[in-house]
């Protein structure tokens, strides 16, 4: 059995790949103990063993002792042999082989057998060359020396005894084995293994000391693929299958094809030699049990690429019991090659059919039927945003979420700071998980729903969700790329293992320097269905509803393919669609990452889309306002724009944005921007809390129905108030994440009355005003003992962001300060929960936007850090007009001169402190100008809407 590769370091150098020279120098030692041995033995042995020198390497004693004993009529004495061969090649190859293992030596007459002991090249892959254990390896050995012409015994009925004359595995550069253990493999060998397999062998060698578990097992190879077709005939049968170019715009014609290709390889049987090989592998992993499970998957040679993902392209079978299942569904694995949707995808990718082998890696499975498994990508899926690890999970075994059967739970962590050790989860959302794939009794794996509890519950901790980032950005920073990776949680053990990995082929190949966006023109009242956005465009066009893949012969170009699921089976459509609605499925399955992959938009996990979309009926989908997905009613009109960036000018003053919704954040923050100006915490209670403080604090006072509500909002939370405290703290982290470590500004809760009055339970707590606007908001609410409670949980949200998150680029400002004593008063209110003034370098703005600030500007000042100007209240209040009443709708103007006036006063006060002073009010983002006459003025930012920094930095730049 070979050892480890991980345990291959020590005096023979670092674990990783050697240039063959190398090893041969390296191994120079060892193999001149064997010929020392070689000469000892000779007399005795060489009538049997004449011209052929091998040696193998065994794990242990019982099988140092079979081995011994078995040889012992031919080399005289099995105590002798082991004391010959032990102290010279146990002290010199013993670290190489790994602890505890013993060489026997088999050797005689070297240099006359023509037989490389003592040098000639070796490949790093052929250490061991001879690797059968036991009697049988011995019989075979002996049959083989007894053969008059080993070489054509070897060729005709074993190819490993061949290997085993020559001195390796190899024949010439060939690696000519058909089955290589897991961890004898490198990421370099994907021409012998496939990506998969190749990926797996150098996590196992490279990462486990690193802390990142892989679950062992071992890959056929594209020689034993290729070897297959080619004596079995089926590469001509291959050849005159696809040589019909029209198979690719028909649907029923590829599906022919492909099934009559695949019923070929599996009436064609395996070579004795691979079968025997096979079996051999399954017991050195299994220890012979027939109930141990494996996971026998594809490993293509073209899979896994850095710019192609060939997502699910091939079969995966799980919970593989026993030697006749296993080659069995190694069979299976080799079919799946020629599906259609592999045909299709590398068709169209351009990858030649004959230049692509598939290989099988069969790996112990891993019992996440008890436990649960997921996807992570180390990177925002969506966005491109390089700076999170994007985990998913759900009950169970794998296949539900990579195929797209549930709706996972997710979470984003943030690399910086889960570097420092700080709590790095920044967003948690929760997915329905309503089924889960579980182990069959006697082999494969069945679908059943799950329990109530699971399905209010996360299905894994922070604990674990951190435990995975970590390992993410170890395997990415070992690979050097962004990677898709598939994790697995143990039931029996509780471990968490990595079961795939590989390059992330959409995201990570966006072009650096150029945005694009879509955007909506007109909207409908009428939403039609909504759920999980995947990538940022928009479609339109009729819908056409299909029940199965087998109706994809009647979907036509450019219509919208609604479905209750899609996996890759319908790749060969979904390249035809102007977008893609599912019933279920998460942002992390192989249909999402196809979508992503063809630029088309999808919103999966929809639940209901097959019955609220009809056949025929015009719709447009739209995945550009954030995580959600929305079907509209009728093609309605939108916009792409694509910005090269280029090089951008150089401004005198720093261009911030105003962003509320944590979903666009990573989106807006790979904008050029000098970060976030105006945080509005309005958009975080709104959407991801939606129910009224006072109500949440009262939650025992709720009558039923109102219950039942929050219930449903709060699931996977600790209680009412600590959902309130870390629905808030996730919506700020998202967003001072999304441009760390720049400065985020984040106004604390601006509602009105009418506001709040609409969150879930509201109009129990809140007042009715005749003008709202100018009624019970801001700072005046902060510091009423009516709504203290609720500021509290404000506040200890911010400190949990800035202490235990570890964003300390989070700063706050308070909104509507109407007096100089409610300055005051609202500095007691935040010192007393902990949260002051130039502690742990925090700042506290104001907003300026009333005349008063205007007036008092160096007063407010000696509260504050400095100005946030908000145009908007501060031009209808100078001018005294309702900005909501269409009546006066005319006189609003920023650039009043009245309204000038103020600004420019309050820049002037605020540079005269020394003092911070920015504009984060509509006015700049609407008006350019009005945006160049603020910087002449010596303003420090203007916090402009994301849709308008581009043109305002060209604007500027061009003055």
């Amino acid at each position: 059995m070979s050892p480890p590769r991980s345990a291959m370091a020590g005096p023979l150098g670092h674990a990783g790949r050697r240039h063959p020279d190398d090893s041969a120098k390296m191994a120079a030692p060892a193999l001149a103990a064997a010929a020392i041995v070689a000469a000892a033995v000779a007399c005795v042995a060489a009538p049997a063993v004449e011209s052929v020198a091998a040696f193998t390497v065994v794990s242990n004693r019982a099988q140092a002792r079979v081995v011994a004993a078995t040889a012992a009529p031919h080399v005289g004495s099995a105590g002798a042999l082991a004391g010959a061969v032990r102290p010279p090649l146990g002290l010199i190859a013993g670290p190489a082989i790994g602890g505890g293992g013993f060489v026997v030596a088999f050797a005689a007459a070297a240099a006359a057998a023509g037989v490389a002991l003592t040098g000639g090249r070796s490949s790093p892959t052929s250490r061991r060359p001879f690797r059968r254990h036991g009697p049988d390896a011995v019989g075979e050995f002996r049959r083989a020396c007894a053969s008059p012409a080993p070489a054509a015994f070897a060729s005709s009925r074993h190819p490993a005894i061949l290997r085993l004359a020559r001195g390796g595995a190899h024949v010439g550069d060939d690696d000519v084995r058909v089955c290589i253990p897991l961890e004898e493999l490198r990421n370099t060998d994907v021409d012998k293994v496939g990506g998969k397999s190749a990926s797996l062998g150098e996590m196992i060698s490279q990462l486990a000391g690193a802390g990142v578990p892989v679950p062992g097992g071992f890959s056929t190879t594209a020689h034993a693929y290729k070897d297959f077709l080619s004596k079995g005939g089926i590469n001509e049968f291959i050849d005159n299958e696809l040589a019909d170019e029209t198979i690719y715009g028909d649907v029923n014609k590829l599906m022919q094809v492909g099934k009559r290709i695949r019923d070929k390889i599996m009436d064609t049987p395996f070579q004795r030699e691979f079968e025997a090989e096979l079996r051999r592998q399954w017991e050195r992993v299994s220890g012979g049990n027939p109930t141990f499970a494996f996971a026998v998957r594809s490993s293509a040679t073209a899979e896994d690429l850095p710019d192609a993902s060939f997502a699910g392209q091939q079969e995966t079978y799980l919970n593989v019991m026993g030697f006749d299942d296993m080659k069995a569904k190694v069979h299976l694995v080799f079919a799946s090659l020629f599906t259609d949707r592999a045909i299709s995808y590398r068709h169209d990718r351009g990858f030649e059919h004959s230049k692509v082998q598939l290989c099988a890696t069969c790996q112990k499975m891993v019992r996440s039927e008890t436990g649960a498994s997921g996807v992570m990508f180390s990177l925002d899926t969506e966005s491109g945003f390089r700076d999170v690890v994007f985990v998913t999970s759900a009950y169970g075994l794998g296949e539900t979420v990579v195929g797209g059967t549930v709706n996972p739970d997710e979470w984003y962590v943030f690399k910086p700071t889960l570097a420092q050790g700080k709590d790095a989860i920044v967003s948690r959302t929760m997915g329905s998980k309503l089924i889960k794939m579980v182990y069959k009794a006697g082999g494969g794996s069945e679908i059943v729903d799950t329990s109530a509890a699971e399905r209010t519950q996360w299905s894994a901790s922070d604990a674990q969700v951190t435990s995975l980032a970590e390992m993410a950005v170890k395997i990415e920073k070992h690979y050097g790329r962004p990677m898709d990776i598939e994790w697995a949680r143990d039931g029996d053990d509780g471990q968490l293992y990595i079961v795939q990995a590989r390059p992330e082929t959409v995201a990570s190949q966006k072009k650096v320097g150029v945005i694009e966006e879509y955007k909506m023109l007109e909207t409908s009242a009428k939403v039609l269905v909504e759920g999980r956005a995947v990538g940022k465009r928009i479609g339109a066009g009729e819908v056409n509803v299909l029940k199965s893949v087998n109706e994809m012969a009647n979907f036509k170009e450019g219509q919208i393919l609604v479905a209750d699921m899609t996996d890759p089976d319908w790749e060969p459509i979904m390249k035809k669609a102007g977008a893609i609605v599912t019933n279920r499925g998460g942002r992390t399955c192989h249909a999402a990452i196809i979508a992503r992959e063809l630029g088309i938009p999808a919103v999966v996990g929809c639940g209901d889309a097959t019955l609220r979309l009809t056949p025929g009926q015009e719709v447009t989908v739209c995945c550009s306002e954030g995580d959600t997905g929305t079907i509209y009613s009728g093609r309605l009109k939108f916009e792409r724009r694509a910005q090269d960036l280029g090089d951008l000018p150089q401004v005198g003053m720093k261009i911030m944005m105003n962003v509320g919704n944590p979903e666009a954040a990573f989106t807006f923050g790979q904008l050029p921007n000098d970060g976030i100006g105006l945080a509005r915490l309005e958009f975080v209670i709104n959407n991801a809390i939606g129910v009224h403080p006072k109500a949440l604090l009262n939650y025992d006072t709720l009558d039923g129905a109102t219950k039942a509500l929050v219930d449903e909002r709060m699931k996977g939370y600790g209680g009412p108030k600590d959902f309130y405290v870390q629905k808030i703290a996730e919506g700020v982290a998202t967003l001072a994440a999304s441009v760390y470590p720049k400065r985020t500004i984040v106004r604390l809760s601006d509602f009105k009355s009418n506001e709040y009055k609409s969150l879930i339970g509201g109009d129990q707590y809140e007042p009715d005003e005749e003008n709202p606007m100018i009624g019970f908001r801001g700072c005046g609410r902060y510091t009423d003992p009516f709504f203290e409670e609720c500021f509290a949980m404000e506040l200890e949200a911010i400190k949990q962001v800035r202490g235990r998150m570890g964003l300390m680029n989070v700063e706050i400002m308070i909104p509507f300060v109407r007096t100089l004593s409610m300055a005051k008063e609202v500095n007691d209110v935040l010192k007393k929960h902990g949260l002051q003034r130039g502690v742990d370098g925090l700042k506290v703005m104001m907003m300026a936007e009333l005349p008063s600030n205007v007036f008092c500007a160096d007063e407010f000042l000696e509260y504050f850090d400095g100005f946030s100007i908000g145009s908007n209240d501060l031009t209808q209040l100078t001018l005294g007009l309702d900005r909501d009443s269409g009546l006066v709708a005319q006189y609003f103007d920023e650039r009043d001169p009245a309204v000038m006036k103020g600004l420019a006063q309050l820049i002037q006060a605020a540079k005269a402190k020394g003092k911070y002073v920015g504009i984060c009010g509509q006015g700049p983002s609407d008006h350019p100008d009005l945006a160049k006459w603020l910087m002449e003025q010596g303003i420090d930012s203007v916090s402009l809407n994301p849709d308008s920094v581009i043109s305002t930095y060209m604007f500027l730049g061009s003055s």
